[in-house]
């Protein structure tokens, strides 16, 4: 299909966008943008958070990862459900009776000034270089099957994409949000179907017909029970649950969401949905990564990873499904980009600058320092991804979660910490121990096979840096006196 012509149905879909934009966006202030006024619906913001949540690293990396590690991932996806479990009934009660803005204003009220600033910050690191990353991925692809070919340099594909972004969630923020995600996921979704339909009719096999046959040629393993390897059982369970706790339940975008429905009940009703849709389309995603590698080898391709699933639909589908493709691509692109920059806007403005607490701004001047700080944002998110295009990974999946094992950690130890004891810790101290936690994990790791032997850290770092987190914690704190903060008591 021409490179052309792709590009005028990637400016259809934009415009698309921003004629939702536009509509919902009407009358919107900077409690639209920071959380929809808490008026989201709880089916839309639970549908659209589907599409946030796989991003395109889920749509390109989870299928190419099934030609090494089969349908492990599926272990990591039962820790999973017992996150969001955990999510819904411990934190969403305790940020909703605190009627939060930013999660991390719990720290605040819990642990004192430091160490909302440290979760705020940490928080800010690791959205910036998670959702960069998977940007860069899309950017990538989207650059590889269609720009190239026109000419047009990688940089001004990613100013161009970041500009679309920028112009539909300006104004709206949140409140746009919602419905543009629940657009994109149905896109992405459909597109998901209709490439392993289209597959299986090539194949000339049923469900369990194609299952058996991934089975047979060693696509469909789940359960790794080595306890030395990065991929054990339990290891995996246990590190799935902690990374939907810290990814999700400490992440200020994931939150922000969520938290902008009216009632705790319905935002846990939004959870409780997302993490029944998200198993089945993560089961899904890897059962067409293990079409797309019983169908590779009979048209002659032998790309592996983040390529395989463009490189059998870009050459070898119909045009019609080129496009759904290419639709998907994106739709997997722009929820990944979009709500981290209104959340990093909204994080920054209300956590570090302090916007909603300072008595010199009117509103117009609060809204035009929230403006100036969300395009800050996209000039960050093109410089990083840049960087990431520099350095050119061949698995981009493994590069978020190892990312996330760094700076999520620092979170879980400190939301542990509060929730967990009665004890404050001496402020001016609390950031050193958040930034020591993760430099002692990078040395750990860095002499693994000295200090470790045959055993190999896995997504387990993230558990270790939470814990390293709270001992450090527990160790400069001391008794909280009697009503000391007593709305964020330790629940």
């Amino acid at each position: 299909m021409s490179p052309l012509l792709l590009f005028c149905i990637l400016i259809a879909y934009f415009l698309l966008l921003l004629g939702v934009a536009h509509v919902t966006s009407r009358g919107a202030n900077n409690d639209s943008f920071f959380i929809g006024n808490k008026s989201s619906n709880w089916m839309l913001v639970a549908f659209g958070m589907v599409g946030t949540t796989l991003s395109g690293v889920t749509f390109v990396s989870v299928p190419g990862a099934v030609g090494i590690d089969g349908f492990g991932y599926a272990q990591i996806l039962i820790g999973y459900v017992i996150g969001y479990l955990a999510v819904v009934w411990l934190l969403l009660p305790l940020y909703y009776r605190l009627q939060l803005t930013s999660i991390y204003h719990y720290l605040d009220l819990r642990l004192g000034t430091r160490a909302y600033q440290s979760g705020a910050g940490f928080f800010i690191i690791s959205r910036l270089l998670g959702a960069t990353a998977r940007l860069y991925l899309v950017v990538n692809i989207l650059q590889a099957i269609i720009l190239d070919s026109l000419g047009v340099p990688f940089w001004i594909t990613t100013l161009v994409v970041l500009g679309m972004i920028l112009m539909y969630t300006y104004q709206g923020g949140v409140k746009t949000i919602v419905w543009t995600d629940t657009l994109q996921t149905g896109c992405m979704l459909f597109g998901l179907f209709a490439c392993a339909w289209f597959l299986l009719g090539e194949l000339g096999l049923s469900v369990p017909e194609s299952l058996e046959r991934m089975r047979s040629q060693g696509l469909a393993h789940v359960f790794t029970f080595d306890v030395d390897s990065p991929n054990f059982l339990v290891k995996q369970i246990v590190a799935g649950a902690f990374i939907t706790i810290a990814m999700t339940g400490l992440d200020q975008e994931m939150m922000q969401k969520t938290i902008s429905v009216k009632t705790l009940r319905d935002a846990q009703k939004n959870l409780l949905s997302l993490t029944a849709v998200l198993v089945v389309v993560l089961l899904s995603f890897l059962f067409l990564g293990g079409l797309l590698y019983l169908y590779a080898p009979s048209v002659g391709v032998t790309a592996g990873g983040d390529k395989i699933f463009p490189a059998v639909v870009m050459g070898h589908m119909p045009a019609a499904l080129q496009i759904v493709f290419l639709i998907a691509l994106i739709s997997a692109l722009f929820p990944s980009a979009d709500g981290a920059i209104t959340a990093l806007t909204s994080s920054f403005c209300i956590d570090i600058l302090g916007i909603k607490r300072r008595t010199d701004l009117t509103a117009n001047d609060a809204e035009r320092l929230r403006r100036r700080v969300h395009l800050g944002f996209a000039v960050l998110f093109l410089l990083l991804v840049l960087g990431f295009k520099a350095a050119d990974n061949p698995s981009m999946i493994g590069v978020i979660l190892k990312l996330a094992a760094y700076t999520y950690g620092p979170l879980l130890g400190l939301f542990a910490f509060g929730m967990m004891t009665r004890r404050m810790p001496i402020d001016r101290f609390v950031p050193f121990v958040t930034v020591g936690a993760p430099l002692l994990c990078a040395i750990l790791e860095y002499n693994q096979a000295y200090l470790l032997g045959s055993y190999r850290l896995g997504l387990e770092l993230l558990m270790v840096n939470g814990l390293l987190v709270f001992a450090g914690l527990l160790a400069i704190s001391r008794p909280q006196p009697a009503g000391d903060r007593p709305a964020a008591a330790a629940v």
